[in-house]
């Protein structure tokens, strides 16, 4: 019983320690006034996303590209409580223009994918994201 208590404890202590290996970090997204695009620079390290949600309306199109010096950083929008993108960068690639189906704030999250993550590469990108 000592064994399975002990196993337990450890397979919580892996998870927990993975979990603080993973942050994420959000970041609202507001335009200047009269700008209706904001283009920000940042980094991701391994596991890390960083989530830019922008509040939108139902009918806007949304312009996202995203350059960056790692080859497996891309980035996925989602919308307001979708549990599936509505784009996905590491099929389509790190440019994207699409109508939005529903009002609501939609994620922008800029990650890497597993082979650049699990060896903690660092992609430093600059990405634009304008509401039209």
């Amino acid at each position: 019983m000592n064994g399975i208590l002990l196993i337990g404890a450890t397979l919580l202590a892996l998870a927990a320690s993975q979990a603080a290996q993973d942050p994420v970090k959000n970041v609202p997204v507001e335009f200047s006034k009269g700008a209706s695009s904001i283009t920000v620079k940042d980094s991701v390290r391994g596991y890390a996303t960083v989530n830019y949600t922008v509040a939108a309306r139902a009918g806007q199109t949304i312009m996202v590209r995203m350059n960056t010096n790692n080859g497996s950083s891309y980035f996925n929008v989602t919308a307001p409580g979708a549990d599936d993108a509505l784009f996905n960068g590491s099929i389509a690639g790190n440019s994207f223009t699409g109508k939005l189906p529903s009002t609501g704030n939609y994620t922008v999250q800029v990650y890497l994918m597993r082979n650049a993550a699990r060896r903690n590469e660092v992609a430093n990108y600059t990405l634009t994201l304008g509401l039209r």
